[in-house]
């Protein structure tokens, strides 16, 4: 029988929160938000060939308020997942491990992400003319 007074591992109510523990907790949501992401536009272009009344509906669906708030999910999700697996393989490779980098380096993650989205939205609108 195992004894009963064993110290529990440590977990999320003794640990103080760090930026590598958010941005690995946040990486692995994007990937998942990223794979529906993919069904999503499967569905887009597979609608496409049901016919323009089911096109019309999928896209009416992408451009709503809700559609176009996944969209910007999805934006940044592909811009995050990217540069903080770019950081990940820097660290495969025996970079960056120092506190201040791992530090820096997360915080640039965060800051590629947020700047890219809103180009990419800017350019969009800039583009298409409105949205």
């Amino acid at each position: 029988m195992a004894s009963q007074n064993r110290p529990l591992s440590p977990h999320l109510q003794i640990y103080k929160p760090q930026i590598t523990s958010f941005l690995s907790i946040t990486h692995r949501m994007t990937g998942l938000f990223l794979a529906f992401g993919a069904v999503l536009l499967a569905s887009w272009v597979i609608s496409a060939t049901y016919g323009p009344e089911a096109f019309e509906n999928a896209q009416s669906l992408l451009g709503s308020w809700f559609g176009k708030l996944i969209l910007l999910g999805l934006t940044f999700s592909l811009y995050f997942h990217l540069a903080n697996g770019i950081r990940h393989l820097g660290w495969d490779f025996g970079l960056g491990f120092d506190l201040t980098k791992v530090q820096a380096t997360g915080i640039a993650v965060l800051i590629f992400a947020v700047v890219l989205t809103v180009l990419t939205w800017f350019a969009g609108y800039a583009i298409v003319g409105g949205y």
